[in-house]
């Protein structure tokens, strides 16, 4: 879109950002260095509030003490939506949007949530450019769903609201630092703002009050059989996320599947009055024409809109501890997210020429297990639309 943010073209800050560009074994060493102090990998000093059994579900914020959140977001068909829902909820405060490049080039997510909070008429909440890649790895789109702009190809009016003169990993930790313990970031996308927040001060992450991801999945992927979308494009900085001991929860595959987008659900939100039900019909009237294209027709998941309605409603979702591992080495396996419910963890088995004192294949016994995040394992799907819905339409 060619805005320019502290003084800086796009193209000497592309040029910057690849000059000091480590490799991926030097910036994984850097990550986890200056993540020592909170990483939870291997000795599992894990959160001290989880039990070991059980769903951990939270309460419901008051409409008088809103939520207060920061969107991290590539919009994206769902990703439109959760913004939208967000935008006409009273239970959340919406401190900002930060997109990143995700199912569409940063050059369409970007110019996608200026348009939405247009829409919403919610112009005062912030929206700052993020990553344009993943941290070590080529950008990987999904535009065969969301069409090559991202909005299923609906075409909305260009924005006349500008980003902020802040990145996006620089307003996460602004908003954060000023506001220590009380913000919570959703995170719908891959992870690479949060991840590069993280990395560039070791501090922030006891400031943050809870991270909220849409991703990963213990029953399979989407993009892979193995991975799931949003950590198959950046499964380095998924783990630097994982890895930060800030409390966790993972909305993944496993319940985002069973909350599909019908032709009767498109049917009743098209009754909506109000611009953000409006667009969010044309979106996923546009979306449900485009996946019924093709010899394999597709139902579209509400993956991410799921993500921020069990913020409003948690009795939405069941919630269950696990620890929670990102592969990144896999050759196959990338993004994979791993879960284990109880000790003892094992990683894998060493190799036949190491040292037999090392690589040892158990992180962790069941005596110093500890889960690192919730992860959803149930969702009440008619729970869930008629929240979607009812806000959409209203």
């Amino acid at each position: 879109m060619g805005h320019e943010r502290g003084g800086e073209s796009r193209q000497e800050r592309e040029q910057s950002e690849e000059k000091g560009r480590p490799n991926r074994r030097e910036f994984l060493a850097g990550s986890v260095g200056a993540l020592a102090a909170a990483r939870i990998n291997k000795k599992f000093g894990g959160l001290s509030s989880l039990s070991r059994e059980g769903a951990a579900m939270e309460k419901a914020p008051t409409a008088a003490a809103p939520r207060r959140v920061i969107i991290d977001t590539d919009p994206g068909v769902d990703d439109a939506l959760a913004i939208l829902l967000a935008l006409r909820s009273p239970e959340l405060q919406v401190e900002a949007i930060t997109p990143v490049a995700g199912n569409v080039p940063l050059e369409f997510t970007l110019p996608n949530a200026l348009k939405l909070v247009e829409i919403a008429g919610r112009t005062d909440v912030p929206v700052a450019g993020g990553a344009r890649h993943p941290l070590v790895r080529q950008l990987v789109t999904a535009s065969h769903v969301h069409g090559n702009n991202g909005l299923a190809g609906v075409e909305f009016p260009e924005p006349k609201i500008k980003p902020v003169a802040e990145s996006a990993p620089e307003m996460i930790r602004k908003i954060v630092k000023a506001n220590p313990g009380e913000i919570s970031i959703v995170a719908v996308g891959p992870l690479t703002n949060v991840a590069l927040a993280l990395r560039d001060d070791p501090e922030l992450a006891a400031k943050i009050k809870s991270i909220v991801i849409m991703g990963g999945s213990l029953s399979g992927g989407n993009v892979t059989p193995a991975a799931e979308f949003n950590l198959y494009v950046d499964p380095e900085a998924a783990r630097i996320v994982f890895d930060a001991g800030v409390p966790l929860t993972m909305v993944g595959l496993d319940v985002t599947r069973k909350v599909l987008f019908t032709d009767e659900r498109l049917k009743a939100l098209e009754t909506a009055k109000n611009p953000s039900g409006i667009a969010a019909a044309k979106i996923m009237a546009a979306t449900l024409e485009h996946l019924n294209r093709g010899p394999h027709p597709m139902i579209e998941a509400m993956h991410d809109p799921l993500t921020v309605a069990n913020l409003i409603d948690p009795g939405i979702l069941t919630l269950k501890n696990y620890y929670v591992e990102v592969e990144t080495e896999g050759e196959f396996t990338a993004g994979e997210t791993i879960g284990w419910a109880y000790g003892p963890a094992r990683g894998s088995a060493p190799m036949a020429l190491a040292d037999k004192h090392e690589g040892s294949p158990v992180l962790a016994t069941e005596e110093n297990f500890k889960a690192n995040a919730r992860v959803a394992v149930e969702v009440d799907s008619e729970r869930f639309f008629r929240l979607l819905l009812g806000r959409l339409t209203a």
